[in-house]
């Protein structure tokens, strides 16, 4: 064993990992065991395996305590130490700890901000509020031309798109331009990211009628309609705002990566489709947002009277876009194009439409756009309104999808630039701007992925540049409001469908598919729930499967038999590793789940029953007794807790294993779990067997000692 040690080399060891066969799909998984094993080859081990140390002291004299300890100490001593382990921290203690940790952040804060002088605890906690206070110490005239340059840039993408999508939420185009003036401005002095771009996005804008279409109609009502909208982004805003003070990001993982692809994609392909009503011209377009009902008006469109005008303009203009977008991407010098080609988009339809008067000739143009800086709608929130339950739901909804969105914006260019924004003070951030906007007549903003890509290629240093945006967008609201009456909205549409492409990633689809099919399954289910029912159902549809992926798992848990990789101590998969070589007469097995519970053990149990029936027929069927599975050995390093039900299971296993003539040995349990079972009596009567390593277990199996550890 030693000269087979020495000559596995560390590559070689790494190429057994690297070259282990194709791990079986989740649907060969659930089918039940066939009974047929494929034949290995047998050693029976001799002698005492060796130990990984337990520490990684470098210190000389404590590496000889370890190594006296190694000579001095038995196989049977060192199960003792499991055996006599101290008491685990109950159920009280880690709910404890748990609510210990969320506090403890504010609790050190507290403590170093109370050691200070007043005036020093003053400045400290406004940086921690205010980020701006610590980096704009630091700010510099050349940073600035930076941002600058990128604040206007992302400015003339932003009017245009704030636009379309304030129409796109069924709201007055103004409310698209309030929401990119102070939203940016308070993320500007309290977010942590440099690159990302506050305002208005597509999801959120198509997401807010579709949920508040079912209390209120935008057309009957349109002032009761937009009431609804700011006590919506009130609410988001409280949420966001909560998640980040109390700390609990873990609310927005329960949107998978998957599910995430998949909403944004059908989103993308609906807002798209709702596009066709200003591309069209269509006058009569359906509230509901499914594709049937979508492409039924669009059907019926065709058989009454309709202007073409509107369509030829807007297909012009969107392969304009287009075609910008193709060539600054060739020519990364020319990034600005496709950033202000909205802008002159919008800036040359408007002209033509004012010099021809083609409005009179049919094409739909924006008209009164009202102007003036954003006006109080503190009076305009509904609290008191029967409908206040429902649109705190529809608040809580919209909050999670704008933070998983902003978050991963954020991120995504954060580590190009190789800092860490702060996930907590992101979500208070995003909260508070979302308040304040509620109150200042703005709806839901959040980061922008077009504008965030658009600000970081225009070379952006810090939040300036959404300062400066914002700047740009209230002088425009204040002196050029009266100059957008002749737009047209088939621009509108166009530029929305220009920014459509980027939300469908086909090769994150197709990447989800090649590792995870039932990551897969949450992504498609997302897609054609928002598709062919609406948002909510494709989100509640995502939810659903990603938490039975967890189910499945949980109950169906996989089970693997372990063999000894060559030249080494490990005892690993021999299914992953076809060169692992199992123990005559041992049968180790380890099951791949953190929880031994009601729902998955007797599934276990009856594995390893039929595993060692199936064993045992082989034995029998070659004659071939030196196979006899004469010890089970449980390899508990994966398991995290057990239950009782757990505990009666493997009580279960024990009692058909002895009737067997066969022991049973539990290795490497973990601290709950090895605790339960002395608790309830079950080491007694597995006879003590339980070892630090399965290599230890194998080697008392051989020497006898197996049974004389407790």
């Amino acid at each position: 064993m030693t000269s087979s040690a020495a000559a596995c080399s560390d590559a070689e060891k790494a190429n057994l990992v690297l070259n282990a066969p194709r791990l079986p799909g989740p649907w060969r998984e659930s089918v039940e065991f066939s009974g047929e094993e494929s034949q290995k080859d047998t050693v029976i081990l001799h002698g005492s395996p060796k130990h990984f140390k337990q520490s990684t002291t470098t210190d000389a004299s404590s590496e000889e305590k370890i190594l006296d300890l190694e000579k001095n100490s038995s196989s049977v001593d060192r199960s003792q130490w499991v055996l006599n382990g101290p008491e685990p921290p109950g159920l009280w203690h880690e709910l404890m700890d748990t609510v210990r940790e969320t506090t403890s952040y504010f609790g050190n804060k507290y403590s170093s901000l109370k050691s200070q002088p007043m005036l020093k605890s003053v400045v400290s906690i406004q940086q921690e509020i205010f980020p701006i206070l610590v980096w704009g110490r630091s700010y510099s005239i050349s940073k600035f031309k930076h941002d600058l340059m990128a604040g206007l840039t992302i400015a003339s993408l932003c009017i245009p798109q704030s636009i379309g999508y304030a129409t796109l939420a069924k709201l007055d185009p103004q409310y698209g331009l309030y929401t990119s003036v102070v939203p940016p401005l308070i993320y500007a002095i309290m977010g942590t990211s440099r690159e990302i771009a506050i305002g208005p996005v597509a999801v959120v804008s198509l997401l807010l009628p579709s949920m508040l279409l079912k209390l209120q109609d935008p057309g009957a009502d349109p002032i009761a309609y937009t009431k609804l909208v700011l006590t919506a982004t009130f609410f988001t805003g409280i949420f966001q705002a909560a998640f980040g003070i109390f700390r609990l990001g873990f609310l927005v993982d329960f949107l998978s990566h998957a599910a995430i692809v998949g909403f944004v994609a059908g989103a993308a392909i609906i807002i798209g489709l709702q596009q066709l009503k200003g591309l069209l011209g269509i006058a009569h377009f359906p509230t509901s947002t499914d594709v049937i009902s979508v492409m039924e008006a669009v059907w019926s469109s065709f058989h009454h009277p309709w202007n073409p005008h509107n369509f030829m303009l807007g297909c012009s203009f969107l392969c304009f876009i287009l075609i910008s977008r193709f060539v600054g991407r060739k020519n990364k010098k020319l990034f600005w194009l496709p950033a202000i080609a909205p802008l002159l988009s919008v800036i040359l339809s408007t002209l033509i439409v004012y010099l021809t008067r083609a409005d009179k000739h049919g094409i739909k143009i924006v008209k009164h756009i009202k102007e003036g800086l954003n006006p109080s709608s503190v009076h305009l929130l509904q609290l008191n309104s029967p409908y206040v339950g429902d649109v705190a739901k529809v608040g809580l909804i919209i909050a999670i999808v704008a933070l998983t969105e902003a978050i991963a914006v954020g991120k995504s260019f954060s580590s190009i630039k190789g800092y860490r924004i702060n996930g907590n003070k992101e979500m208070m951030s995003m909260g508070f701007m979302n308040i304040v906007g509620s109150l200042t007549s703005c709806y839901v903003a959040t980061g922008s992925f077009s504008r965030t890509a658009v600000n970081f290629s225009a070379g952006c240093e810090t939040p300036v540049s959404n300062i400066v945006m914002a700047i740009t967008v209230t002088i425009s609201l204040e002196f050029f409001t009266r100059l957008l009456y002749f737009t047209p909205t088939a621009i509108l549409a166009s530029i929305i469908l220009s920014a459509l492409p980027g939300l469908i990633n086909i090769n994150e689809i197709y990447n989800i598919w090649k590792v995870d099919k039932l990551d897969f399954l949450a992504c498609i289910g997302a897609f054609f729930g928002v598709l062919f029912a609406s948002v909510e159902i494709g989100l509640l549809l995502a939810v659903a499967i990603s938490f039975t992926k967890i189910i499945l798992i949980s109950i169906r848990p996989g089970t693997e038999t372990l063999g000894q990789l060559p030249g080494t101590d490990m005892f690993c998969d021999t299914e992953q590793y076809p060169m692992a070589i199992t123990v005559s007469g041992i049968m180790i097995v380890r099951v791949k789940s953190a929880l031994l519970c009601f729902a998955n053990s007797n599934f276990v149990r009856e594995r390893i029953v039929r595993w060692i029936a199936a064993k045992k027929a082989e034995g029998l069927k070659g004659n071939n007794t030196k196979d006899t599975i004469q010890v089970v050995i449980l390899d508990m390093s994966n398991l995290i807790n057990i239950d009782t039900s757990g505990i009666a299971t493997l009580e279960d296993l024990q009692r058909n294993l002895l009737s067997e003539g066969i022991e049973l040995a539990v290795a490497n349990p973990r601290w709950q779990v090895i605790h339960k079972l002395k608790i309830s009596n079950f080491i007694g009567k597995i006879g003590g067997r339980v070892f630090v390593t399965v290599a230890e277990a194998v080697a008392a199996t051989f020497t006898g000692k197996i049974a004389t550890t407790y």
